[in-house]
């Protein structure tokens, strides 16, 4: 049994309901919304809509990991990220994660009032991530990728795609709880858009179940991507609102406890449908 986390004064009961993390890019080049919210007035009215819309997180990142996204300096990504935590602290206490790979990105960014480090490269960029999250006692969320976001694209060949994932994560899992992480503060991600292609992204939503058996919090991240639009035929990611609702049905079917998404306005009410069907909640009166 996965065992709640305790996040400022929020807590969160894996299985009881699935909770939603609003994406704050404060970057000039994300893929679907670079550029919207990199001024700090932007990024604060952003952040009012996304908790006002239901987000139970704010995940805050500096550098995109976008394919082909260019790489920024630690000073940039501080830059872009510190003052925002720094002034949403004073005004809310929504659970906040620090989307970043690097480790002194994570120390900072905890410090400024952050309280989760999420890491897309499942803590293997900078080897100082795992200590530093360790001594810091936060919760990471650790996401499946091959390569970077330059190269991942090119790294899609898998012979055993699901047990790969899996045997991935369980490794990094453990290198986490070696570094002095609480294992019930590690949270898994399999990584949807990244080193995958629109083939394997769509098993990966049909077994979204199979990631449960590793014991973690399952985090599923399919908002706006490219095979969505793919489907669609729409080039547009802001237009993919919809097709974001399908692919999160597809995970709330499968278990999953947080959804990373932009648009926490329209997914908060199709998780509320779907927690009903698939969480045997009682549907509201």
């Amino acid at each position: 049994m996965k065992i709640a986390w305790m996040v400022r004064n929020r807590t969160f009961n894996w299985g009881e309901r699935t909770y939603l993390m609003g994406i704050l890019n404060v970057t000039p080049d994300s893929f679907s919304d670079g550029g919207q919210f990199n001024t700090l007035d932007r990024a604060l009215d952003q952040a009012r809509y996304l908790i006002n819309s239901g987000a139970d997180i704010l995940d805050i990142g500096g550098q995109s990991t976008r394919p082909q996204a260019t790489e920024i300096s630690v000073n940039e990504e501080l830059e872009r990220t510190i003052p925002v935590i720094q002034a949403l602290r004073q005004e809310t206490d929504i659970p906040i994660s620090i989307d970043t790979t690097r480790s002194a990105v994570a120390q900072q960014a905890i410090e400024a009032g952050a309280d989760i480090v999420n890491d897309i490269s499942g803590a293997t960029y900078d080897p100082e991530m795992l200590p530093a999250v360790a001594q810091l006692g936060v919760p990471i969320i650790l996401m499946h990728i091959r390569g970077t976001p330059q190269t991942m694209q090119k790294l899609t060949a898998y012979q055993d795609l699901l047990g790969e994932i899996l045997d991935w994560l369980q490794q990094r899992i453990a290198a986490a709880t070696a570094a002095g992480i609480k294992p019930a503060k590690i949270a898994i991600d399999p990584g949807i858009g990244f080193a995958k292609t629109y083939a394997q992204n769509l098993e990966l939503l049909r077994h979204t179940a199979a990631f449960q058996n590793l014991g973690c919090p399952v985090l599923v991240g399919p908002s706006r991507k490219s095979f969505i639009g793919h489907i669609l035929d729409q080039p547009d990611p802001q237009q993919r609102v919809w097709g974001t609702a399908a692919a999160c049905c597809a995970a709330i079917a499968g278990g999953a406890d947080i959804l990373r998404v932009h648009d926490v306005r329209a997914m908060y009410d199709v998780c509320r449908v779907a927690d009903a069907i698939w969480r045997s909640q009682d549907a509201p009166d």
